[in-house]
């Protein structure tokens, strides 16, 4: 399953570099163009962000301005890299590098190797919860199959947060982690596992990163050699990057600012990774030079899907939430999104079964609707219940479509033909590249109609279906390719895991579904103790589950269904209720909690070359959209007024004293950290705490601004001040 667009699969190059930007709408075209120095692309869900920076990548070839070979676009999963080198390919921009972090760094690693290290690159596991076992073991310690995943977890968090086993029970209480065992027994596993890797002389995925960075921080030879080749860098999720991957990406760069980062902050979703959306949060202040588009046109999702994500982001809190962008819908209206309770999870499974049924037996292709659940424990529940219509399916993250047996055996065939057709008497009858590959493969078992059910046979057919639809549309895209074309296609797309689409409906958990989108989509298990799940304890973990219905909301173009049980099993006892994100928001569920227009509006806001990081405050930028009044909503054009974020007439409480020593209190906290005063807290949070005047720490972490970080940092210093004390000036509080 690939995230599916409507547009053709192998659409014409266009004829020229003005060409490339034929079709973006004006924010695209800004991100397009705006090719020096750094630039922050914040993009809501179904914003056109892929299209905007390949076109961004093509423009700058086409124009002779970047260089193919200088050009890493860089990205978080090989599908992902995979499409972006299919468009890049597609808009004439060939040999630019889309890769992920790891196939990246891994590259690299295995060219400057024997330079700086000598010999060859050790070899990498691909899975590393057997030595995390066998490191257990060693330290006599049992692990159940569970222990062992969370285990294997948080030694994959402790490393690309770059924490050491010896610091790993302060980190993880510092981050706020619930660990699986006792802290001291996981740092002692940690120890065990890096010492077992040592002797076995194996490296694991996290290490390619920490060796790659270690090479380029100690052999700075090596570093230039590699800035030499890479002078212009794209991130895309930069929401996702974990600090490791921060901090090569730094020293790829070295003093160069030829950066451009796109992401969202409220599609966070792997936190417990280690990824931030503080870099990416963060950007403007690093960069104060960068320009920054906003992309809010939303091109996949009806105005009711938009209205309901919307609507989820507005009750949000935290930092991400105070940089949320509201879509603005481009398409037709739809119908509302519906809403189903049932008394137990296997009728609720049965209920979407039926509706699928309904869809499928009215037109609509299963490859266009998904499931999509909170975890993979619920898919079974949903597998059986579409076995039992007869209804074929998918499950996303399970084997790797170019992985399957029957597709590699098709691929061996489609070889064959292409080497010896001419002597192959299934071919004899075929007059073109698609009746080639269906002659071929009916000798793997593909057949004019499928097999009846859903099991293995029909799985095996939906497979063989995929490669004939896509000969089809690559012949009709480039005629007269040949098959041995088209071999050549498939052999690109399985070194990208870029494959073909499936006729099946699309089992998937939310976070698998991150980057995929479809005509319908089945949100089930909606209810409280799976959205938010149950160890979702504290404001960011709630706050991080919120973005997870968010981006699941956001898959849908045009029908969402959403669904909950009142008990797990049938004859339980109904005390589930559906999730408190929905309310205010499902029908019958009161009115909406929200923040009002706290949203961005697309737009750019351009930088200030010249201004390097660190040498004090960016001028005030020139507002580029209106500022509105936070108490009734009014425009606001007068300075004043502007500056307090409300209208003169307007009642406000906000005590204006400990407002001016909340500001002098600032001021000395960003002298001695040498930022700019904003980067403490702004205006508009200080004003808030003016207003709330917390007095305990809860109260000042509702506040959007304050966030668990500058809570640490802060909080007793902001608490003792707005209790009318005098802060020692210089303490930071920590």
């Amino acid at each position: 399953m690939t995230a599916a667009t409507h547009s053709t699969l192998f659409p014409q190059a266009p004829d020229s570099a003005d060409a490339v930007l034929d079709g973006l709408d004006p924010e695209q075209r800004e991100v397009a163009t705006a090719l020096h120095g750094p630039v922050c692309v914040l993009a809501g869900a179904g914003t056109g962000k892929t299209r905007a920076i390949t076109h961004r990548i093509a423009y700058g070839v086409r124009a002779g301005i970047l260089q193919p070979s200088s050009v890493l676009a860089v990205t978080f999963t090989n599908r992902a890299a995979g499409e972006m080198r299919g468009r890049l390919r597609q808009l004439g921009a060939q040999g630019v590098q889309a890769r992920t972090f790891h196939s990246a760094a891994l590259r690299q690693l295995q060219y400057f190797w024997p330079k700086a290290i000598g010999g060859s690159l050790p070899r990498l596991v691909d899975r590393k919860v057997q030595l995390v076992a066998d490191a257990a073991a060693a330290c006599r310690v049992r692990l159940d199959r569970g222990e062992l995943r969370d285990v294997t977890a948080e030694i994959e968090w402790s490393k690309v947060t770059q924490t050491v086993p010896a610091d790993y029970a302060l980190a993880a209480v510092k981050a706020g982690r619930e660990a699986p065992r006792d802290p001291a027994e996981i740092a002692q596993l940690y120890a065990a596992y890096e010492n077992l890797k040592r002797e076995r002389a194996v490296i694991d995925f996290e290490d390619v990163l920490l060796l790659t960075v270690a090479v380029l921080q100690d052999r700075h030879d090596i570093a230039e050699q590699v800035r030499a080749q890479y002078q212009h860098f794209v991130v895309d999720e930069y929401q996702d990057v974990s600090p490791l991957q921060q901090r090569l990406l730094e020293l790829w760069l070295g003093d160069r600012d030829d950066l451009c980062v796109v992401g969202d902050a409220s599609q966070t979703i792997y936190s417990f990774t280690g990824a931030t959306p503080d870099h990416l949060l963060d950007f403007r202040t690093r960069h104060p030079g960068a320009t920054v588009v906003k992309l809010v046109r939303d091109y996949r999702s009806t105005p009711q899907v938009v209205h309901l994500a919307n609507g989820l982001l507005a009750q949000a809190r935290g930092r991400a939430a105070d940089h949320r962008l509201e879509l603005v819908s481009q398409r037709a209206p739809g119908p509302e999104p519906g809403y189903a309770e049932y008394a137990d999870e296997p009728a609720e499974a049965e209920g979407a079964a039926r509706r699928i049924r309904e869809l499928l037996d009215a037109g609509t292709p299963a490859a266009e609707i998904a499931v999509l659940f909170r975890t993979n424990a619920q898919s079974e529940t949903y597998e059986q219940a579409l076995a039992d219509r007869g209804i074929p399916y998918q499950l996303r993250g399970a084997e790797r479509f170019f992985d399957r047996p029957e597709v590699r055996k098709a691929g061996v065939a489609l070889r064959g033909a292409a080497r010896f057709g001419g002597n192959d008497t299934l071919l004899e009858d075929a007059v073109d590249l698609p009746s080639q590959v269906r002659a071929v493969l009916s000798g793997e078992g593909w057949t004019t109609q499928p097999p009846a059910g859903s099991g293995a046979v029909r799985e095996r057919w939906e497979s063989l279906a995929a490669l004939v639809n896509l000969a089809q549309d690559f012949a009709a895209a480039r005629p007269g390719a040949t098959l041995a074309d088209l071999v050549a296609e498939l052999d690109e797309r399985a070194s990208a895991q870029h494959a073909p689409t499936v006729q099946g409906v699309t089992l998937a958990s939310l976070h698998s579904a991150k980057g995929l989108e479809w005509d319908v989509v089945f949100l089930v298990g909606v209810a409280e103790g799976m959205m938010p799940i149950t160890y979702a304890r504290t404001d960011e973990q709630i706050e991080e589950e919120r973005r997870l219905l968010y981006v699941g909301v956001t898959r849908a173009r045009a029908r969402l269904h959403i669904s909950w049980a009142l008990s797990r099993s049938p004859g339980g006892r109904p005390s589930r209720r559906p999730s408190r994100f929905l309310d205010g928001l499902r029908p019958g569920s009161g009115a909406a909690v929200g923040r009002g227009g706290a949203g961005g509006v697309g737009g750019v806001e351009r930088g200030f070359p010249g201004l390097a990081a660190g040498a004090g405050q960016a001028p005030r930028r020139t507002q580029r959209t209106p500022a509105r009044c936070r108490v009734c909503g009014r425009t606001l054009t007068d300075a004043g007024e502007m500056k307090l974020m409300r209208c003169e007439d307007c009642p406000s409480d906000m005590d204006e004293g400990l407002y001016e020593r909340l500001r002098d209190w600032r001021a000395v906290q960003a002298r001695r950290a040498g930022q700019p005063a904003f980067c403490v807290f702004t205006d508009k949070t200080l004003m808030a705490i003016a207003e709330a005047v917390p007095d305990e720490e809860g109260e000042l972490a509702r506040i959007p601004g304050v966030g668990v970080r500058k809570l640490h940092r802060y909080g007793t210093d902001v608490l003792a001040i707005c209790a009318g004390q005098d802060v020692v000036e210089g303490d930071e509080g920590d």
